[in-house]
């Protein structure tokens, strides 16, 4: 798995040794001696995670961290801090600037390669949503990066998977003071609840009485309804072994104990405020890919939809050997709706006639809107008679009930004319079925509008 890490240290001693030690398990390797340097090579999306450190002449690497962390074009890169500083304080000030890990040196080669490889992970999951939420920006929806960037990471719901009374006593009131928290002292029941409590962070200790806590993290990450939830792991000091294992699984940061309350705070803030900003892209590709196929005004599907999906629906009918009926409504007299009554009437028209085409059809048949006011509805296995009779029914929807406009205070009558067609014949081309719905469709609006008609194949 490789990936372009950015080494930031003015000591060049130190540079040549983490460059050795990445480039052979086959990192590619970017350098920088001093904070504004590092500043200009994030800015230029030119990596993908930065080891940092903190000691440098022009500006210390908390600095650094929080311009990274702070700028919504490179907040989303981990920085890792690897430094011969080794206090709590400098850690939890390195946490608080927005680092990912805070790493002493000198750094055992498994422990440096662990964590690299574990956020190379994370960062090739982020970057594949960014590229796909780009979409979303081209058709004007808001991008998450603002918003993460202001986001405390406080207000998170945590589960806390920990079987010793006293630990988990003291962790889940260390915890209340900027979440919600629940407790599972029970590991067996954690997976369960973990799935239906829609958490943010899972915290499990891999020192449990009778069960495996990393089997608890795996089980965790091959679940669809958790897969994509955080966990911090807790473990004692000399369980590092089984932390780096954690690391390879999908456990996303870890802490030894004795646990220190601002890091316990500071790390799940991280995790909180990562797992958020994953949510706001991956809200986004679905509402990009979802506004892609959908009418913005009816949310009955668009015309592009329609025409991919309508062919699938034939082929599918030919070779089962099913019917396959098809109609295009056209609403009667719509512009005479938008000259006497206003564009936001002829609206409110649309909006309203989509929500009754809903009601009187199956959730297997597709509606969607042609374009301005015509409509297209494909019914899957469904014969000339029987959609003749769903036409009908929908006729008289529309023509049974006025239409509320102007927020309630006007109602018109309105009509809708429909030509009904099947597809029969094998391998016959939609767009042929199509055309014959639409010359049924002028016949009906020819006759006098306010009808069905059906021309068969």
């Amino acid at each position: 798995m490789s990936a372009r890490i950015l080494v930031v240290d003015d000591v060049p001693a130190n540079v040549k040794l983490l460059e050795a030690r990445l480039s052979a398990e086959y990192f590619d390797v970017m350098t920088a001696s001093n904070g504004t340097e590092a500043l200009a090579i994030c800015a230029r999306a030119e990596c993908d995670i930065i080891l940092l450190d903190v000691m440098m002449p022009d500006m210390d690497g908390f600095e650094v961290c929080r311009r990274l962390k702070s700028d919504p074009t490179t907040h989303h890169i981990p920085v890792v801090m690897v430094t011969a500083l080794d206090s709590p304080a400098d850690r939890n000030r390195g946490l608080e600037a927005g680092a990912d890990d805070f790493l002493t040196k000198p750094v055992s080669d498994i422990v440096l390669i662990a964590r690299v490889r574990s956020l190379t992970r994370l960062k090739m999951m982020t970057d594949e949503l960014r590229m796909r939420a780009i979409t979303s920006l081209e058709i004007g929806m808001q991008a998450p990066e603002r918003t993460a960037v202001a986001d405390t990471g406080k207000g998170g719901r945590i589960l806390l998977v920990d079987d010793r009374q006293s630990s988990y006593e003291r962790l889940a009131s260390l915890l209340a003071a900027e979440h919600t928290v629940d407790v599972e002292p029970n590991p067996t029941e954690a997976l369960f609840h973990a799935a239906e409590g829609n958490y943010d962070l899972l915290i499990v200790s891999l020192d449990l009485n009778n069960f495996d806590g990393l089997r608890l993290c795996s089980q965790a990450r091959s679940l669809e309804r958790t897969r994509h939830v955080p966990i911090l792991a807790i473990a004692e000091a000399e369980n590092s072994t089984r932390l780096l294992r954690g690391l390879e699984i999908g456990v996303n940061d870890y802490l030894l104990r004795p646990i220190d309350k601002t890091e316990l705070l500071a790390r799940a803030r991280t995790q909180i405020r990562r797992r958020r900003y994953t949510d706001h892209l991956r809200d986004n590709v679905q509402n990009s890919i979802e506004m892609a196929i959908t009418d913005a005004l009816t949310g009955l599907h668009n015309r592009r939809y329609m025409e991919s999906h309508l062919a699938t629906l034939a082929e599918q009918a030919s070779t089962r050997g099913k019917p396959l009926a098809l109609m295009i409504l056209d609403i009667d007299y719509f512009k005479s709706i938008n000259d006497n009554y206003g564009h936001d009437a002829g609206d409110d028209v649309l909006r309203e006639f989509a929500v009754r085409v809903r009601k009187s059809i199956r959730g297997i048949d597709l509606a969607c809107r042609y374009g301005g006011e015509e409509f297209v509805i494909v019914m899957p296995e469904t014969d000339l008679h029987v959609a003749g009779m769903v036409a009908e029914r929908l006729r008289r929807s529309i023509a049974g009930e006025p239409f509320a406009v102007h927020k309630g205070t006007k109602r018109i009558e309105v009509t809708i004319s429909i030509g009904l067609t099947t597809l029969e014949q094998k391998g016959e081309a939609v767009g042929d079925v199509l055309k014959r719905a639409d010359t049924a469709l002028y016949r009906a609006k020819h006759d006098g509008r306010n009808r069905v008609v059906s021309q068969a194949a």
